[in-house]
C-alpha cells in the first residue's frame, strides 16, 4: 500500500510540475486590433549588441508571439506597416531594417551597411517575464484583448502608403 502511494504522490508531483512549467512560459506577442493587414519587425538587446529582425505578418484582428520565452531585456523596440491602408507605427530609435524577411547585427551605419535606417518605438516590459503589444488604429474604441502595454496608434506618413510593396515573407519562430 505505500508504495502505491508513492507512486501516486510521484506521478502527482510530476504532473504538477509539467503544470507549472507549462503555466510559467512567457513570450512577446503583438496583436493587430485593425481590419488591415500588417508587417511587424522588432528590435531588443541580445547579449551586449542590438538585433533587428522581421518580418512577421499579421492578419486583421490577430495576434502573433514574435519572441518565445521568459523576456531577457525590459525594452524592446517595435516597427509596423500597414499593407492595406499605407501608414506605419514608427518611433525614435533608429535601428536597421529592410523590406525582405532579415535579422541583423548592429544599429550603426545602417545604410552604409546596405539596410534601410528605420525609426522604431519604444516598448518599456517594466521586466515583466511576458508581454503583448496592441496595435490599433486611432478610430478603433476598443480593442479585443485587454492591454497590458500602452496603444501605438497609426501615423499615416505624408504619401498615401507605398503603393505596390510587395507582401514580406511570413514569419515564425519555433
Amino acid at each position: 500500500m505505500a508504495s502505491v502511494r508513492a507512486l501516486v504522490c510521484g506521478a502527482l508531483l510530476a504532473a504538477a510540475g509539467m503544470l507549472v512549467c507549462q503555466t510559467a512560459e512567457a513570450d512577446f506577442r503583438l496583436c493587430n486590433n485593425t481590419g488591415n493587414r500588417v508587417g511587424i519587425a522588432i528590435g531588443y538587446k541580445e547579449n551586449e549588441s542590438w538585433t533587428t529582425e522581421g518580418w512577421w505578418n499579421i492578419s486583421a484582428r490577430s495576434c502573433e508571439t514574435v519572441l518565445r520565452g521568459t523576456l531577457v531585456a525590459r525594452f524592446y523596440y517595435i516597427y509596423a506597416v500597414d499593407y492595406d491602408r499605407g501608414g506605419e507605427w514608427s518611433g525614435q530609435a533608429f535601428m536597421c531594417s529592410r523590406e525582405k524577411e532579415f535579422t541583423i547585427r548592429g544599429t550603426e551605419d545602417c545604410l552604409a551597411r546596405g539596410f534601410d535606417r528605420t525609426g522604431f518605438f519604444e516598448v518599456d516590459t517594466g521586466d515583466q517575464p511576458s508581454w503583448t503589444v496592441q496595435l490599433t488604429e486611432s478610430a478603433d474604441q476598443t480593442p479585443m484583448q485587454p492591454l497590458q502595454s500602452k496603444i501605438p496608434m497609426l501615423q499615416t506618413p505624408p504619401t498615401a502608403g507605398r503603393p505596390g510593396q510587395p507582401l514580406p515573407p511570413s514569419r515564425s519562430r519555433n
